[in-house]
């Protein structure tokens, strides 16, 4: 039997379908997507010029805002669950959690900030009263802790508002600031952010150092802290009874990252901002690694510890006189 031909095997295949028009419907994968669409979603949110100073406040080196994200409930409510076993787990962090974040500021004369959804702070009002009346500053984290890529503009705004009010009404001050939840963006955030008339976000990645928030390009005046993955104590400790997403780390590990990303902050007299959870940071091995990590930055020379309403108003000062 003689062998067919490579090349009436070729021939013989069935030809490969034709890639279809590019679209920009809704349902369209990304692939075929034409050039302005793709444009259209980069370009909405992007950094724009550099806001770090030439020299942090009288003359310090680098810059450590502390902040805590107090999820508490509200990291099970979002979810539409009811279980009272994880709702305790974010008990927790109001009960043990936020009085052993409290102490252990007051010990070291620091001040830090606290982001608070709308809801939490219904649940928990002396606490919000506390940390204001502590020196802290409280700041937006969304309703119940809401996925905001997931909403409609209508339905987000209206959930800002409301967070603003709440907070404003309880903390006794309006809000100047906002951490998304979950850090997660949308392409309605930043226009609701400038109706509410905030002068900094804190949930993006562009950057070490703070920058100005540009929206389809056009600068915003609103400061950006930018926050990282690898400076969150949830992607390293957070832990429950279901099968973990990620692998767990031992807080001595989670201390040298930390400590690592502190001096390479100091490296370059930039900003270091750490996000915490008091459901999480607020147990007793982690608590004792924050605080061993406090006093290593204490012990450093030119340290400015500041809220990140601190760092944002000194950015955007000291960037508009040059």
């Amino acid at each position: 039997m003689r062998r067919r031909s490579s090349a009436s095997a070729i021939v013989n295949k069935r030809a490969p379908a034709p890639l279809p028009a590019t679209g920009n419907g809704a349902g369209d994968p990304a692939w075929a997507w034409d050039e302005q669409r793709w444009r259209s979603a980069v370009n909405k949110v992007r950094a724009g010029r550099s806001l770090k100073p030439a020299r942090w406040k009288d003359g310090t080196r680098v810059c450590v805002a502390l902040s805590f994200d107090s999820d508490h409930e509200t990291s099970t409510l979002r979810e539409g669950s009811t279980s009272p076993g994880r709702l305790a787990q974010g008990e927790y962090g109001a009960r043990v959690g936020v009085p052993r974040i409290l102490e252990l500021l007051r010990r070291h004369g620091l001040r830090a900030s606290f982001f608070v959804p709308g809801v939490v702070a219904q649940l928990h009002p002396d606490e919000q009263r506390r940390v204001v009346a502590e020196g802290h500053e409280v700041a937006m984290h969304g309703w119940i802790h809401e996925g905001t890529s997931e909403l409609t503009e209508v339905v987000e705004r209206d959930l800002m508002r409301r967070a603003f009010d709440t907070l404003a009404k309880i903390a006794g001050r309006p809000p100047v600031g906002v951490r998304v939840p979950s850090w997660d963006f949308s392409a309605t955030t930043l226009p609701l952010i400038r109706e509410l008339g905030l002068l900094y976000d804190s949930s993006l990645m562009a950057d070490d150092e703070p920058y100005e928030l540009l929206d389809d390009g056009v600068p915003t005046g609103i400061v950006e802290l930018p926050v990282e993955w690898i400076k969150d104590d949830a992607p390293y400790l957070n832990m429950n009874r279901a099968t973990a997403i990620r692998p767990y780390t031992a807080p001595s590990a989670v201390l040298e990252i930390f400590r690592a990303e502190f001096e390479g902050a100091l490296a370059e007299g930039g900003l270091f901002v750490l996000t915490m959870h008091p459901h999480i940071i607020g147990h007793r091995s982690r608590i004792a690694i924050l605080e061993e990590l406090i006093r290593y930055m204490k012990g450093v020379p030119g340290v400015w510890f500041a809220t990140h309403e601190e760092v944002a108003r000194y950015c955007k000062a000291t960037s508009s006189t040059g």
